[in-house]
């Protein structure tokens, strides 16, 4: 038999969650480890733990991820994009909700760019008159 499942993506900078929702008792796996092992942070932590303590659905609900790419911020972020979007297909009425809270918007901003002739996006080489 099948079992339910929620699925959501999740995307923050160049971090990619892929979040998946089970009917459980509240754990939290991230790449297979448990999410206070992986995001060391307490402020991680609660960055990831927010929509489902926004819904109260804490406890209800085993939250399993694959996250790649991107640094421990940026994957943190997706995660909690994704499991906020899980949530909406468990529950049509909590999108008023976590749309509020700002958990449903992708955060579209990203590192710039390198042009040439310059160090990074916009540093520029020492000047030398001589």
């Amino acid at each position: 038999m099948a079992q339910l499942q929620y699925i959501g993506t999740g995307r923050r900078k160049e971090a990619v969650a892929r979040v998946r929702l089970l009917p459980g008792r509240g754990d939290i796996v991230v790449n297979e480890r448990p999410v206070e092992e992986y995001f060391g942070l307490k402020t991680l932590q609660n960055r990831v733990r927010q929509p489902l303590v926004l819904t109260n659905t804490l406890g209800r609900y085993d939250v399993v991820v694959l996250v790649r790419g991107g640094g421990t911020s940026g994957q943190a972020g997706a995660v909690r994009h994704g499991i906020a979007r899980a949530l909406l297909k468990v529950d049509g009425s909590l999108r008023l909700a976590l749309k509020k809270a700002g958990l449903l918007t992708r955060d579209p901003r990203m590192k710039e760019r390198r042009k040439y002739g310059l160090k990074k996006a916009r540093k520029a080489p020492q000047f030398s008159k001589r």
